[in-house]
């Protein structure tokens, strides 16, 4: 049995490392990915991290294949605040008996609204599920450090009716982030878009915020595969149609990947 859910993640901070950084400073994503979505997931049902070098963990190898949405909320037009906080680490076997400073920029209260499609006779999805549902975890999820502990609400968990839209005869406005095509961007229907706005003056000023995002592993490499990704309240044309473009019941429209 199909479901697609939904459900709120909040914390307080977040922290999402980028691999690339200088001597000084630690950057982070400012958008959860679908790797530490994984990671969360996993902790919440009791699968098992990193133990081994060179090899993937397992909440990895059971949920890589996991149809995942993720939209940002409580956010300044895509952007959450980030603060720079400075650590200082004085043990000896980690700088050769040295004060080791090190700065991150993290994010200041970052939540995300993320759907899950769930085949409920996959006994990870099921335990997913029910967890999600009921507000239980079976290790305590973060975002990114094990400090930014992670809460949901259970009135936050929500099931859909939904389709997935091959082919669009209507404008449409995306509420996740979404994958594109550089060779084939979608295009803004300004015209309705203009008109749409003046009768719906709660939408606010239009934007676009793009990032490359993690989407899943460079499985020969074990590393990071970057895709360009959007966010964004325009409406778009009904001439392309983003891939795993799902339609809910109430006429709400988001990408899985």
């Amino acid at each position: 049995m199909q479901k697609l859910i939904s459900i709120d993640l909040k914390s307080d901070f977040g922290f999402f490392r980028k691999p690339d950084a200088n001597n000084t400073i630690n950057l982070s994503y400012n958008m959860l990915h679908k790797p530490g979505l994984l990671g969360i997931l996993g902790a919440i049902i009791g699968l098992e991290g990193y133990k081994e070098k060179c090899k993937f963990p397992q909440y990895y190898e059971r949920l890589k294949n996991l149809n995942i949405g993720i939209e940002p909320l409580d956010h300044e037009k895509g952007n959450f605040q980030k603060t720079v906080i400075k650590y200082s680490n004085t043990v000896g076997y980690a700088n050769n008996g040295s004060n080791y400073l090190t700065e991150e920029a993290t994010l200041i209260k970052p939540s995300f609204r993320i759907y899950l499609e769930l085949n409920l006779e996959n006994a990870d999805h099921h335990k997913i599920y029910n967890y999600l549902k009921e507000g239980k975890a079976e290790f305590i999820p973060y975002f990114g450090k094990n400090e930014f502990q992670i809460w949901w609400e259970k009135e936050s968990f929500n099931e859909y009716e939904f389709e997935k839209i091959e082919e669009n005869n209507n404008s449409y406005r995306i509420s996740s982030l979404f994958t594109i095509d550089e060779n084939e961007p979608p295009a803004i229907d300004f015209g309705l878009e203009e008109s749409v706005r003046k009768r719906n003056p709660e939408l606010g000023q239009p934007y676009i915020y793009f990032e490359r995002l993690p989407s899943c592993f460079e499985e020969n490499l074990i590393q990071y595969r970057l895709d360009k990704f959007v966010f964004s309240n325009y409406l778009f044309k009904n001439e392309l149609t983003p891939s795993n473009l799902f339609k809910l019941a109430q006429s709400k429209y988001v990408q899985l990947h």
